[in-house]
């Protein structure tokens, strides 16, 4: 009946392992145990024999031929499954010890089930550590971890093996390759998401009695005399290594670095005293955290260059979609940093619920106040101390006349950027006439025409009937596609080789006949028959059909077949490459843009879209209203978001035009709607403190920052770990994509005390908190 059973339960209840039933099922799985595979052969012998007294007893359950040795236990590498162990469940496991016992003073080898993404993997080789104390570096410990374990499982151990009193504090840092270390803030991250690997040195800290830690930044605690704090450098000039296409937060992290309150906030620790851990919207103060850490290495003057790794880390954790190692927008980046230090920093612990009421015609003064007001009742921050100003949001209905005016909140300004509505196009014109070398041209487009538009435009250039034109995209020296003259010009990109081919009497009927030159490059000297010969090759390479001709058609003069060469008599082939129409140089330069123009855009009365309707309370229907913004009150430092990126249904593309924006004395005055008094006019002039700049295509591309020290007052270009002095000349370019601007009466001179923020100084926009007036 033992026997039987023994069978049953390993053989039918197994679960989850290969060879002991299905497959892993999604969700919490018990422990696997490994059971050395000749032990296991031989009392799967025993067990199917149905002998009890069968020589085939596999006695004790014996597992060292695992092991390395029989004092550490430790696993030997490289172990191969089926081959010299298998995988047994947990109650078969507990079954075979309840029945056959365990060789004396083996432990069994148990292992996680390690959960991934769409499956589940049991963990043969867990990770191994070497612990320490931040005081004795020199005498670690070993200890193993599965991967789903949690760092507080391995601080636990820690305080284990250190024997460390309970009233103790500690935490724990990691010691990266390069020497450096990070803090592990997240005690409830596993080993996994933290990106422990095998051989990682773990330091632990136990904080002084008097209330301190022993070290104050990470990098104090070091090993060598080689990574003693060396280098003295200028705070702020520091580079951010590029972990791989993370060029977009090194450059997002670089403009808000640079930003003198709020950098002052984060090295005086101001912030501590303001970490929200209970904000349901909030990280747990874990991003503030992170980004403190970062900003006090950055201004410690200790670093040429740091490695955002652990920052990184905490921002994919918390934004799935800055996960792994794609390229982002450093826009959508900042978007996402400035809310979550604002709801880590949040000084409102518990929101409470505000209705949001329309102005129903009252004053603006009045409705204003109260949207602040409200705002500040939930949310109430350094980040809306600096960089939240108001907007006046004013919907009409189109059908009813009803104006709906309301006050919203903004953490920076996203900019339109004028778009032309035409585009030039480069293309080749071949002739009929093979006398004539092919010509490259130019031509200005409607960027929503037809390819007819295209070759009305070429018309113009070449005298060639529109109707007589052929388009075509040349790729790898074959065609790729002809163009129908309906098709839009959007499905033909900046990149693609177009060649447009004059043919004899337009374009055929279908199965009729069709003349048309071909531009055939080759290097090599031919003879007439050896080019046909060549020529045929060719076609038959790009043609569905292969083209079947006899061998001699080539004639002088007129050809004999339906395929033909046409030469003039007596005439050598002649080397000839293609010309460039005089329109090539005519350069059509864009017109630079002032930033002026750009504000203006944004506050232009337009019309929603389709997608976007607003519904009207007087016609309890959704209507496409006209909607204005204007700016009610600006913050200390406003952030201006150029829109490069253009998305619209024609074509997706990135505008490289010029902007011009001044690095002093930027005016808003003209652009502010709030009433203010005369003798006491508000303050509406800022200075250029930083840009992000982003260099290529809307595919692909490179971020860079200019940013102007707070404490030395020059500027300087950080590229991610490479920065360098730069001057004021060079800050205006084609590529500025986020500027960030300061009023300038917060701007303190260089070398000054920092102008004095208390916690609560607000640099809002209205009555009980806002400097503006």
């Amino acid at each position: 009946m033992r026997l039987n059973s023994a069978l049953d339960v390993a053989l039918g209840r197994g679960a989850g392992i290969r060879g002991w039933g299905p497959e892993l099922q999604l969700g919490p799985s018990p422990p696997r145990y490994l059971l050395e595979n000749h032990w296991y052969q031989q009392w799967k012998e025993y067990v199917e024999s149905g002998d009890q007294n069968s020589s085939s007893f596999p006695g004790h359950i014996n597992n060292s031929e695992l092991f390395e040795d029989l004092e550490s236990f430790r696993l030997k590498e490289r172990l191969v499954e089926s081959e010299e162990y298998v995988l047994v469940p947990e109650d078969v496991w507990n079954k075979l010890v309840s029945w056959y016992g365990l060789e004396h003073d083996q432990p069994p080898i148990e292992r996680k089930v390690v959960e991934l993404p769409s499956t589940q993997k049991v963990e043969v080789y867990p990770v191994e550590l070497y612990l320490c104390q931040h005081n004795d570096l020199d005498s670690p410990v070993t200890a193993q971890f599965s991967r789903v374990n949690t760092i507080d499982s391995v601080l636990q151990e820690a305080r284990r093996q250190f024997e460390v009193p309970p009233e103790d504090e500690t935490r724990l840092w990691v010691k990266n390759s390069d020497g450096s270390c990070e803090r592990l803030r997240n005690i409830h991250m596993t080993v996994l998401d933290a990106c422990l690997s095998m051989g990682q040195v773990v330091i632990m800290e136990t904080r002084n009695k008097d209330g301190t830690w022993p070290s104050s930044r990470p990098h104090v605690m070091r090993n060598s005399v080689e990574d003693e704090e060396l280098y003295r450098g200028q705070p702020g000039v520091c580079g951010l290594t590029n972990l791989g296409n993370t060029c977009f937060m090194n450059s997002a992290f670089q403009c808000l670095s640079n930003v003198p309150p709020l950098t002052e906030y984060f090295l005086n620790n101001h912030y501590l005293g303001e970490l929200n851990f209970s904000n349901p919207l909030g990280m747990k103060g874990e991003i503030a955290e992170a980004y403190a850490d970062l900003v006090k290495q950055a201004w410690s003057g200790h670093h040429r260059a740091i490695v955002p790794r652990m920052f990184k880390t905490k921002v994919g954790h918390f934004a799935s979609q800055f996960l792994g190692y794609q390229q982002h927008d450093a826009q959508e980046l900042l978007s996402f940093l400035l809310d979550g230090l604002h709801e880590d920093l949040n000084r409102v612990k518990r929101k409470e619920y505000v209705e949001l009421r329309d102005a129903a015609g009252r004053p603006d003064e009045e409705v204003a106040e109260e949207a602040w007001r409200n705002h500040k009742r939930r949310n109430d921050s350094i980040i809306v101390d600096i960089f939240h100003g108001l907007f006046k949001s004013t919907l009409v209905c189109p059908a009813c006349g009803k104006v709906s005016v309301t006050f919203d909140p903004f953490c920076y300004l996203s900019v339109p950027l004028p778009v032309s509505q035409e585009r030039a196009m480069e293309l080749f014109f071949v002739y009929m006439d093979p006398s004539r070398k092919p010509q490259q041209h130019r031509v200005v487009v409607p960027k929503a025409g037809k390819v007819l538009d295209l070759c009305l435009a070429l018309a113009k250039h070449t005298g060639v009937p529109a109707e007589q034109m052929m388009v075509a995209d040349v790729f790898s020296h074959r065609f790729y596609k002809l163009y129908q003259v309906d098709e839009a010009l959007s499905c033909i990109l900046d990149r693609d080789d177009i060649f447009v081919y004059e043919v004899a009497g337009g374009l055929a009927e279908p199965g009729g006949a069709l003349v048309l030159p071909v531009y055939l490059r080759e290097r090599a000297q031919l003879s007439w028959d050896a080019l046909y010969g060549l020529l045929l090759e060719r076609l038959s390479n790009t043609s569905a059909r292969a083209v079947s001709c006899g061998t001699s058609l080539l004639t002088h003069g007129t050809p004999r077949c339906g395929l033909g060469l046409w030469a003039p008599p007596n005439s050598p082939i002649p080397r000839q490459g293609y010309v460039k129409h005089e329109c090539m140089g005519h350069v059509q330069r864009r017109q630079p843009v002032k930033l002026r123009e750009c504000v203006e855009l944004f506050t232009t009365v337009e019309t929603l879209e389709e997608e976007n309707p607003w519904y009207c309370p007087t016609c309890k229907r959704h209507q496409l209203a006209t909607k204005k913004l204007d700016l009610w009150a600006l913050p200390e430092v406003l952030i201006i978001h150029l829109k490069r990126f253009s998305y619209t249904r024609l074509a997706r593309e990135k505008l490289d035009t010029l902007v011009e924006f001044p690095i002093r004395d930027l005016d808003f005055s003209d652009f502010i709607i709030k009433p203010r008094a005369d003798v006491a006019p508000a303050p509406h002039k800022y200075d250029l403190i930083a840009v992000s700049n982003h260099y290529g295509s809307l595919r692909d591309g490179h971020y860079t920052t200019f940013a102007r020290n707070k404490d030395s007052g020059h500027w300087f270009y950080f590229d991610d770990s490479s920065v360098s002095p730069v001057a004021e000349a060079q800050i205006e370019s084609k590529a500025a994509y986020v500027l960030f601007y300061q009023r300038q009466d917060r701007i303190c001179p260089p070398g000054t005390t920092p102008c004095p923020r208390p916690p609560d100084a607000g640099g809002g926009c209205c009555s009980d908190s806002m400097e503006v007036d």
